[in-house]
């Protein structure tokens, strides 16, 4: 999946975060509505649409989207 596709179901994530706060760059962590929720919405959302596992560790380890999409793509 491109990084701009992974941003875009990133983003989808979130319901109140307006869609121009994710970019590459983005750290998600800091973003107001992150949670521990959305973090398994995440981990469910990269094994629904890539088939991929990643866990609550992968995606602490991990400072930006663009990060975290290296992540999965290398799994």
């Amino acid at each position: 999946m491109e990084l701009s596709q992974f941003i875009e179901k990133f983003a989808e994530q979130f319901d109140n975060t307006p869609k121009s706060s994710f970019a590459a760059t983005t750290d998600f962590k800091q973003l107001e509505e992150w949670d521990s929720l959305i973090s398994l919405s995440v981990i469910s959302m990269v094994d629904d649409e890539l088939g991929k596992r990643i866990t609550g560790a992968d995606i602490r380890s991990c400072a930006t989207i663009a990060d975290l999409h290296k992540l999965v793509e290398s799994k």
